[in-house]
């Protein structure tokens, strides 16, 4: 499926009808026609940003990491401690590179993270022992139990957020964006 701007943001740029007529004289106004065009133009970016999905899917992850960090805050966390603990929620041991992939942080960024998160004693490090060249890192218990808290948290805003959502609508949110991921990776 090939996503496509709805009908009504092509009919808009487009001038109305009542632009097209001729003036009193017979003659049309080539400057009003002009500004009116200009204004059909900011109409269609208007219109568009309600039907582009980037435009939601922005908004919506720049709303969840604002309540995200509020709620992360009193606990002792931002948001790329939290990033880095519910990365490593599914897999005991992770390398620097698969956090930084499943995290959607950058290398480096994710590597001071580490570092910091050592520091305090949330995370530890070894050696892959199939691949001495790669650092892996696993949960201490002071930082399972930090990602339980915090998860607890996420958990509670998830709920809020989608409280008016069915369970199929998740579902096939997820894997919609789950195909979308996929297709925007190849690009």
């Amino acid at each position: 499926m090939t996503f496509q701007p709805d009908s009504t943001a092509t009919d808009r740029a487009e001038p109305d009808a009542a632009m097209d007529q001729p003036g009193a004289n017979g003659a049309q106004h080539s400057g009003d026609l002009h500004a009116d065009m200009g204004r059909s133009a900011l109409h269609i970016q208007s219109h568009m940003k309600r039907s582009w999905p980037f435009y939601w899917i922005s908004r919506v992850n720049a709303r969840y990491v604002q309540v995200l960090e509020r709620k992360l805050k009193p606990i002792g966390l931002d948001v790329a401690r939290w990033r880095v603990l519910i990365s490593l929620y599914e897999e005991e041991y992770l390398s620097v590179s698969e956090i930084s992939d499943f995290s959607t942080m950058r290398l480096n960024t994710t590597t001071k993270v580490v570092q910091r998160m050592i520091a305090d004693d949330l995370v530890r490090t070894r050696v892959r022992a199939t691949d001495g060249r790669v650092t892996e890192v696993c949960l201490t218990a002071k930082g399972d139990a930090l990602r339980a808290r915090a998860l607890d948290e996420a958990t509670k805003i998830l709920a809020a957020s989608f409280v008016n959502v069915s369970a199929e609508e998740l579902s096939a949110l997820n894997a919609t964006m789950e195909k979308v991921f996929a297709e925007i990776s190849r690009i």
